[in-house]
């Protein structure tokens, strides 16, 4: 036994899209095979992508994967590769590794155990893989062994866990492959991208496998938005014994990025090691991964730019900043040329400077009625120069009167603030969305919605309102957090014109200026908000231990009503929840359904349950 080099390559997949896919993993190849790569490991499922869903369910999408697969064996000399693809073994569909040397299939590992919480759902289309199995199957004319297998080469032994078989603590892979007397564990990974979570895998993965199996360890992710909602985060982590040897940059713009590590199997402490300079801190790593899913979403979707209903407040704002914030980081990465290239532009025709960039992909316009105050005007008007984006300006006060007088005249009464608030606050939002839709329509860009999740949770949006579009970018994240990465936006990021919005009292301006509308004044203390949530639906707290955990921090009767506010709204609000449009998944948590926590529409309200609170 002596020392291999081990390569990872994270990439950049789109879901069955088979030129794609094909081209990336053959680059990665060819990359490997330039710097002498002994064992090239890819992601899990890269060969047909991870979010194909119920795609997984049918025979073609299997059988043209294994068709694609042999377009790659014959680039597999002189280098072992490990591609992830689906298996289906008599009707059922298995996800797999095949390890592939001298261009021969030398067998396939199925994975033993299946996400099924938080955004995960692979039950429904895979079954796990039972531990000890091993079952000849037939490919083109060969037979090959598929289920728990283990590997050699020169002199060393090598197996796999697949993403979840390492989460699960007491029943991981890992431990069997230890009493094989492994010598290298593979960990081809489709593990979403949330805020923290590349240093639990680190500590938690790579780290700790690699002590508790004695092995050196490889953990290799995919890269990019890949089919909507998810962010991959392209980890690629080398540990030995515990000591952690070599980790890339993640969040890359690129269709593929390599990471070899030459690792001494004799002499652990003679194996490559190199620092990192991927930074973990929350703020930036928000602006990365966002940066990102929007630049995959624009091209993948091959939409021509973006357009926003700026309205001079901290969500729209944001919103606009993260465009920009694209534009600058994919364009420092990549160069212009192939920024431009993979967007579906001609880069010959196209600008090269960040703002006229923005000017290019990134439409805004301020939409106003008698209740819009000039300092929200001034605010979206100055952000939006700042950054280049194009600006409108617009009232929808005629069409809003239009609709209030048909109403009117309808139900032969005047419509009152007093007895109509909601409805007058709606029409006006809703009013927004016609014109918006067509002047995304006419540029053919993807609509950006605003909303944010802490409105998710209770519903302080209007459907067919400030919901209206194709893509809501910041769904996944609270306005507390929304408020304070402004801030430092303003600062880090040098964004001056984010000053008026950071001046700001966030407002959804439907009221007359007399009532002095504020978003907390509505709702609660956002921060509260934030608490209650993580306590009642991360956490699945019933209201009475939700007050019980903050009952030190807060008025015992202003935190009942904040509770029973806030249960009462999630329940009556999930049918809007159902239709957001597609969002980012950053977090732990998201009250998107589809992507990670799924309620009734129609339920019992938590009415018990909020009844004991006053008990």
């Amino acid at each position: 036994m002596s020392s291999l080099k081990i390569a990872g390559a994270t990439l950049n997949q789109i879901p069955f899209h088979w030129v794609n896919n094909v081209s990336n993993i053959l680059e990665a190849i060819e990359e490997a095979k330039k710097q002498r790569v002994d064992l090239l490991c890819l992601p899990e499922l890269c060969l047909t992508g991870y979010g194909c869903e119920d795609m997984f369910l049918s025979d073609w999408l299997t059988a043209t994967a294994w068709q694609k697969l042999s377009l790659i064996v014959p680039a597999c000399n002189n280098t072992i590769v490990c591609i992830g693809i689906p298996v289906r073994i008599d009707q059922i569909t298995y996800n797999g590794v095949c390890v592939i040397k001298n261009q021969e299939i030398l067998g396939v590992t199925l994975k033993q155990n299946l996400a099924k919480d938080g955004v995960h759902y692979e039950p429904r289309w895979f079954e796990p893989w039972p531990c000890g199995k091993v079952k000849e199957i037939i490919i083109g004319e060969k037979k090959v062994n598929a289920g728990d297998l283990i590997y050699e080469s020169s002199g060393v032994h090598f197996g796999f866990e697949i993403c979840e078989d390492a989460w699960r603590k007491k029943n991981r892979p890992g431990y069997r492959l230890h009493d094989r007397k492994v010598d290298l564990i593979l960990n081809p990974s489709a593990s979403h991208f949330a805020f923290g979570k590349s240093e639990l895998r680190t500590k938690e993965v790579v780290l700790e496998g690699s002590q508790l199996f004695d092995c050196a360890y490889l953990f290799v992710n995919h890269l990019g938005n890949e089919a909507g909602r998810m962010i991959y985060d392209g980890d690629i982590i080398f540990g030995q014994k515990g000591k952690l040897l070599k980790k890339n940059k993640r969040l890359s713009f690129k269709n593929y990025n390599l990471l070899a590590c030459t690792i001494d199997f004799e002499k652990p402490d003679k194996s490559e090691t190199a620092a990192s300079s991927d930074g973990k801190e929350k703020n930036e790593e928000f602006a990365r991964a966002a940066s990102l899913a929007l630049f995959d979403y624009l091209r993948k979707s091959k939409a021509k730019g973006f357009v926003l209903s700026l309205s001079g407040g901290a969500d729209s704002s944001l919103s606009a900043i993260l465009v920009s914030e694209m534009v600058r980081r994919a364009s420092t990465e990549l160069g212009w040329e192939k920024f431009w290239t993979l967007l579906g532009f001609d880069p010959k025709t196209s600008p090269s400077t960040i703002k006229e960039s923005v000017g290019k992909l990134l439409t805004c316009a301020y939409q106003s009625t008698k209740n819009s105050s000039t300092e929200t005007l001034s605010s979206a008007k100055e952000l939006a120069t700042s950054i280049g984006a194009q600006f409108h300006h617009w009232s929808i006060e005629e069409e809003t009167n239009s609709y209030r007088g048909k109403i009117e005249g309808a139900l032969k009464r005047t419509l009152t603030w007093e007895n109509d608030d909601i409805a007058l606050q709606n029409i006006q939002a809703r009013a927004r969305s016609p014109i918006i839709w067509l002047l995304a329509n006419i540029k053919q860009s993807i609509l950006l919605t605003t909303s944010n999740r802490s409105e998710g949770d209770v519903g302080y949006a209007t459907m067919d309102g400030d919901t209206s579009g194709s893509l809501a970018p910041i769904a996944g994240i609270t306005k507390p957090f929304i408020l304070q990465w402004l801030q430092w936006a303003e600062v880090i990021l040098q964004y001056p014109g984010l000053k008026p919005v950071n001046n700001l009292q966030p407002t959804a301006e439907l009221r007359p200026a007399e009532r002095a509308q504020t978003d907390e004044k509505d709702l609660m203390p956002y921060t509260v908000l934030t608490a209650i949530e993580h306590l009642a639906i991360f956490e699945r707290k019933p209201p009475v231990e939700v007050f019980n955990a903050l009952s030190s921090l807060y008025d015992h009767t202003e935190l009942k009503n904040w509770i029973k506010k806030f249960f009462r709204l999630w329940s009556a609000n999930q049918w809007k929840r159902e239709r957001l449009a597609p969002s980012f998944h950053f977090d732990d948590l998201n009250v998107d359904p589809r992507s990670w926590c799924r309620f009734p529409i129609l339920s019992g309200s938590f009415k018990e349950e909020l009844d004991k609170l006053d008990e």
